[in-house]
């Protein structure tokens, strides 16, 4: 009895719930802490990371990793596999291979299976051009015993064009130019002295973070603790009990979250793209056609009439994102993206986000997604602790322990313990409390300048009208975007130095 109140403890469940009641998640939870607790001879786990926090993931495989019987993961979770396998099955269009090693060595191993297919490949196009060249001189003589040659070389062909789709599908490159919408002001999200709680449940206490355009910032902490509410929070979905957030200018938010927008099953994958209208995707403003997109989301052509319910999981998965990064967005949330993601659509989503120039905010369990993806932490540790560090999952852990309560520099996020006297405090001047209070209305002037001008310039007749004129709008819609960006900084700069002298 107590292995089974410490393995649901483990993996956050309460033993005394109705099934029934679980959600999604809880269940999968509820499922893995039923096949550990049996101690069973041979232990089959498929995605066991889904829905798991990081501090139960540690558990799990620490649990694993000393269990004695025979076990096969499924997984798409790298640093998981890489703590965890010691064989490895490879399974890939059809085929499944075998290697005496972990998921280590994996990305190595299959970089040599693809060089050696690339190798044979160059071999069978020798053969064809010498067997092309055979009949190219005439096979009339000795017809029957050339009939056979015809039918080897047909055979040929076929595999020779087997293999290079397969190939050429192995070696498919993403080369997306995602919709990042609008540029947005530099100034993305602040949060000053942010505070929430829900009853006896603190989530946060005076918590101050400020979000700049293009940042990559990721929420990590156990599954309870207040990561989604803190993310709603910061982008203005839910109010703080106490502090204020302040969001930027000219913000367009696409989200892609755990409750994944549902998909009508009866629609193709081609209506699902255009919304039934034409035979476009408009991807920056400009027309794509819809088998082309496809094709960047590893959809073959084949599939462009295939209704969603044939789609195996990972194929709606890259479904829903394909549909999502077609909207123009300059801040795209991530809730738990890599929750039932198979290992080639996680790689497609890891490309497309290197190329997004937008903001990023992402909630992820996910080690290696986290350390390949963000620049900085935001660590939700429960009992409203909450803090911020420099780089992704692996910086985190090597900031965490050299940080204690009462020594290195806190946080923006944590009140100071002793305020400086107020003669201390460099206040602003005159003129910079002047320049301060003009800023706003400047960079909403310069904000509208900037769409007037884009606007004006994606008239595709007025280069064609005007040259000249099209140069001269181009060239102030440069300068202007300079302007805003200094402005912007000016803003910041002032700002900052306004609330370390303590003004409002």
């Amino acid at each position: 009895m107590y292995r089974v109140d410490a393995v649901l403890d483990a993996v956050g469940i309460d033993g005394a719930r109705d099934p029934v009641a679980l959600s999604g998640g809880e269940g999968r939870r509820a499922a893995l802490a039923r096949a550990l607790v049996g101690q069973p001879d041979a232990l089959l786990l498929d995605e066991p990371t889904n829905h798991l926090d990081l501090p139960t993931i540690l558990w799990l495989e620490e649990w694993l990793s000393s269990y004695g019987g025979a076990l096969v993961m499924i997984s798409h979770d790298r640093r998981f596999l890489e703590t965890v396998s010691k064989q490895t099955l490879w399974l890939e269009r059809g085929v499944v291979r075998r290697a005496e090693f972990g998921f280590e060595k994996f990305p190595a191993w299959q970089d040599e299976v693809f060089a050696a297919e690339e190798a044979e490949l160059a071999r069978m196009n020798t053969r064809m051009r010498q067997e092309m060249h055979w009949l190219a001189r005439g096979v009339t003589a000795r017809r029957k015993r050339n009939m056979g040659r015809l039918r080897a070389l047909q055979g040929l062909r076929s595999e020779r064009a087997e293999r290079k789709s397969q190939v050429l599908a192995a070696g498919r490159q993403v080369n997306l130019a995602t919709d990042s919408g609008d540029l947005s002001g530099r100034l993305v999200i602040e949060a000053e002295n942010v505070t929430k709680a829900f009853g006896d449940k603190r989530i946060c206490q005076d918590f101050s973070t400020r979000i700049l355009r293009g940042d990559r910032v990721g929420l990590i902490g156990p599954n309870g603790a207040g990561k989604t509410t803190l993310l709603r929070m910061l982008t203005g979905e839910l109010a703080p009990d106490g502090g204020v957030v302040r969001l930027g200018t000219n913000l367009e938010t696409a989200y892609f979250d755990q409750r994944r927008a549902a998909l009508d099953p009866d629609k193709s994958v081609w209506d699902t793209l255009t919304d039934g209208r034409g035979d476009n995707v408009w991807v920056r403003g400009t027309p794509q056609h819809v088998v082309g997109y496809m094709k960047d989301f590893l959809f073959s052509e084949a599939q462009a009439r295939t209704p969603v319910r044939a789609l195996s999981g990972g194929e709606r998965n890259r479904l829903l994102l394909a549909k999502l990064l077609a909207k123009p967005s300059n801040l795209l949330i991530l809730d738990e993206p890599t929750n039932d993601l198979d290992m080639e659509t996680l790689d497609l989503l890891e490309e497309v986000l290197a190329d997004y120039d937008g903001t990023l905010l992402v909630v992820s369990h996910d080690r290696d997604f986290l350390d390949r993806l963000v620049t900085s932490v935001i660590a939700v540790e429960g009992d409203a602790e909450v803090s911020e560090y420099v780089g992704g999952y692996s910086d985190y852990l090597r900031q965490r322990p050299a940080k204690p309560a009462n020594a290195a520099p806190k946080p923006p996020s944590k009140p100071q313990a002793q305020p400086k006297p107020q003669s201390a405090r460099t206040r602003l001047s005159y003129n910079e409390q002047r320049e301060l209070d003009q800023l706003p209305s400047r960079i909403d002037k310069l904000t509208a300048e900037i769409a007037k001008l884009e606007t004006d310039l994606a008239d595709p007749a007025l280069y064609a009208k005007d040259a000249a004129r099209f140069q001269t709008l181009a060239a102030r819609a440069e300068a202007a975007r300079a302007e805003l960006d200094d402005a912007e900084v000016r803003w910041l700069e002032l700002e900052a130095k306004r609330e370390e002298a303590g003004g409002k």
